[in-house]
């Protein structure tokens, strides 16, 4: 069973929480309330989101001092924020918004279906770097029984080989229609750059794999970094 990714939405207003549940629902993904942005750094403690939506005007810690703490944690900086904003101060306080961090600045009342076309293209890059990591990890347990494998049955990893390969084939395959959909939709420059990112770790794993083939190297390769 593939598992759900989860969206981050914070809003001290119960009314908008609703709403946003309301168009995201469509993507039949696990959403995550948080009224402040204290509660909201609370559950970025424990879970990994595919991307928050966050609200600009809260009572206390506003949307850009939330975002400035989610951008200096190590385990939160890389994951994409979404500004929501009923107010439109210029062009000064959305340069604010790309400033503390945001892929992306929209302002209420905004158009359901462009929301939530925008909150699926960085779902699905999520989705697909769970599956990286998830090749990457079948790759090192490999590497790491190699010299085991090479005392005992040769047939094993050769069937591993052949799964990890096999499976890295799919996921090379969904990235790149996931980059050709960003071109063709003229997407948001921080999506492409991701999809981009992905692009360039899949590379390297797929080199990686290419040189534990029998016949194509010595030794084992490492296995890209998955930051």
């Amino acid at each position: 069973m593939v598992q759900k990714a989860k969206i981050l939405l914070v809003d001290d207003r119960p009314e908008n929480l609703l709403a946003l549940e309301a168009i995201l629902s469509a993507l039949d993904q696990t959403l995550v309330r948080a009224s402040s942005g204290e509660e909201a750094l609370k559950a970025l403690l424990t879970d990994d989101f595919a991307v928050i939506l966050l609200d600009v005007q809260m009572p206390g810690m506003d949307g850009f001092e939330t975002a400035a703490h989610i951008k200096r944690r190590e385990r939160t900086r890389d994951i994409p924020i979404i500004f929501l904003t009923a107010i439109n101060h210029g062009p000064h306080h959305t340069f604010r918004g790309y400033a503390a961090g945001a892929v992306d600045y929209i302002s209420k009342p905004f158009d359901p279906w462009v929301l939530r076309a925008k909150v699926s293209v960085f779902v699905e890059l999520y989705m697909k770097n769970c599956q990286l990591r998830e090749q990457a990890a079948l790759l090192r347990l490999q590497l790491e029984g190699g010299g085991k494998a090479a005392a005992g049955d040769a047939k094993e990893p050769a069937g591993l080989l052949a799964e990890l390969s096999a499976r890295l084939a799919a996921v090379e395959e969904q990235a790149e229609a996931l980059s050709k959909q960003l071109d063709d939709e003229s997407a948001d420059a921080a999506a492409v750059a991701t999809a981009a990112h992905l692009e360039r770790k899949l590379t390297g794993l797929r080199r990686a794999l290419d040189a534990l083939e029998p016949g194509t190297g010595t030794g084992a390769p490492s296995v890209p970094s998955q930051n």
